[in-house]
């Protein structure tokens, strides 16, 4: 599917905001619709439905969250990217947990949101389920054969190592927050600090610098995200 053939809705009640999107996004080719509160979202849903939504967290009177929720609610299954600013971690969390797909940071780069866009989008229109073999930069995995090579030298992962990794590759490009990463693993969301010793081991393993991770990308606050292609 092409650009010209995408449609996004962009809900935020700034309008400088909205006209950079329009105009940045529109250049990309794609089709652009605008909302600057909940009830014009919910009303331009209601006569047309775009491929994305760009939902800004901040809006007046129903809020982004709350928003997002009645979508979900209502089994609307258009992939959601949040636009937030930097201080708002727990929204962000809440909002990933109430369905979006993903998100991005105020003040943001139309690079980094664009990449965001095609990750959400692809998730949408490419047959879902995992690929036999996972390939990013020197990293392959193989989820059949449960198979995991650096620089083509076979790594010895532990099962809860290996399952951390799996979900990352099923879920390349998007963040997993720490708390669905634990409901995924231990199926418990307690203590989050399992996850991050596993998350340290597993990084000494297939990282040339693991203080400087090259494909498991720490979302502060937020969670994980293993980068898609290098």
């Amino acid at each position: 599917m092409t650009n010209q053939n995408v449609s996004i809705l962009i809900v935020d009640d700034e309008p400088p905001i909205r006209k950079l999107l329009r105009v940045g996004l529109g250049s990309q080719g794609y089709a652009i619709s605008e909302a600057p509160n909940a009830k014009a979202a919910i009303e331009l849903i209601g006569t047309e439905t775009p491929d994305l939504i760009l939902l800004d967290l901040g809006l007046p009177g129903m809020t982004g969250l709350e928003l997002l929720g009645k979508w979900r609610g209502d089994g609307l299954d258009i992939p959601v990217v949040i636009l937030s600013s930097r201080t708002d971690e727990a929204g962000i969390v809440t909002a990933l947990e109430l369905g979006a797909d993903d998100y991005v940071t105020k003040p943001f780069g139309m690079n980094e949101l664009i990449a965001r866009i095609r990750v959400a989008l692809r998730h949408k229109f490419q047959q879902q389920g995992e690929k036999p073999v996972f390939q990013t930069g020197d990293l392959s995995v193989d989820l059949v054969k449960r198979i995991v090579k650096v620089e083509g030298k076979e790594v010895k992962l532990s099962p809860k190592e290996y399952d951390i990794l799996r979900i990352l590759v099923q879920y390349a490009g998007k963040v997993l927050t720490h708390q669905f990463l634990m409901k995924q693993i231990w199926n418990d969301t307690t203590d989050v600090q399992y996850l991050r010793v596993y998350v340290r081991q597993l990084r000494q393993k297939i990282e040339k610098t693991p203080d400087q991770p090259r494909y498991i990308i720490t979302e502060t606050g937020v969670g994980y995200r293993l980068r898609e292609t290098e």
